[in-house]
């Protein structure tokens, strides 16, 4: 009998394409050639599905968990999508503590999976306060939290899957790999990855400029920077402003046909400044999710 996929098999090996007209005579006068990756192609939509499925899966083998218990997450949007979905497929109940000022696109995905979400007030600490409610919930025994923040199933998703793809796709001549900066799982693992096979690489964070607000990229202060990341391992910072995140997002779907969230645009701003300051290099930016996550913010709406 012939053997088929599941859906989780569909996790990973997401496309690498070059970009067309946004990079102009960064690429063609300096040789440089900008590649998006494409992780919105994943099955729940973002590249979050890969520590999903790396989180729950080695605490299953652990004996952590077992199906039919109950996960708790703290979540910005796409690991909690990724992780009802994961929760779906393997028999668990997933409880979701999301800040009520994030897009109801994301809240409806949750849903969907089956997942059950507590909306904390923006007003009372955002994340940080969600991340403290989901260990208040384990301390009472509601459940398991896996903490995607100090997690290193987050980050060994990347040196597993997404860092050996791109080193593939690119037939080992990725010079700078670029990402936003949420929980820095995928910054970590792919940078840990890539800088094994060349210490050459350069790996560049995006973060959000002063008073931005970004979904997906983050400025941790110090007391809820996430245990996993290790600053050490980036090389260099660019600072995104909201607003030309927002315009780039529009640009990135309108000129590329690429319809990426607004931190996949600001992941790509970094990379066109880096390719202002390099030639003959090949740069690798993560489009992270998908720009239908976004609708109702508005930022996608023609100009009045």
């Amino acid at each position: 009998m012939k053997t088929y996929m599941t859906i989780e098999d569909t996790i990973g090996n997401t496309p690498l394409v070059r970009l067309q007209r946004i990079p102009g005579s960064l690429a063609q006068e300096r040789g440089n050639v900008i590649l998006a990756k494409l992780e919105g192609n994943n099955p729940a939509g973002s590249v979050k599905d890969r520590p999903a499925a790396s989180m729950i899966r080695r605490a299953e083998a652990r004996g952590e968990i077992k199906p039919g218990d109950t996960l708790i997450e703290a979540t910005s949007g796409n690991t909690g999508i990724a992780l009802a979905m994961v929760a779906a497929i393997r028999g668990y109940r997933m409880i979701l503590i999301m800040p009520d000022n994030l897009s109801l696109e994301r809240r409806a995905s949750m849903a969907a999976y089956g997942a059950e979400l507590i909306l904390t007030k923006a007003s009372d600490g955002g994340m940080e306060y969600a991340r403290d409610l989901a260990m208040k919930m384990q301390a009472e025994g509601k459940g398991k939290v896996l903490d995607q923040f100090a997690n290193p199933d987050n980050f060994q998703a990347h040196i597993d899957t997404t860092g050996p793809e791109l080193w593939e796709q690119t037939g080992g001549e990725i010079t700078h790999f670029i990402s936003a900066m949420g929980t820095t799982g995928t910054i970590m693992g792919v940078g840990m990855y890539l800088r094994g096979r060349n210490p050459d690489i350069q790996i560049i964070g995006a973060q959000p400029a002063e008073g931005s607000q970004i979904p997906g990229i983050r400025k941790w202060s110090t007391a809820y920077q996430p245990k996993i990341y290790d600053p050490s391992k980036v090389d260099a910072f660019e600072l995104i402003e909201q607003s030309k995140a927002e315009t780039m997002a529009r640009r990135l779907a309108a000129e590329e046909g690429i319809f990426g969230g607004i931190s996949s645009a600001g992941a790509l701003i970094a990379a066109l400044r880096v390719a202002e300051r390099v030639e003959n290099a090949t740069i690798v930016f993560i489009v992270c999710d998908r720009g239908d996550r976004y609708l109702s913010t508005g930022v996608f709406n023609p100009a009045d």
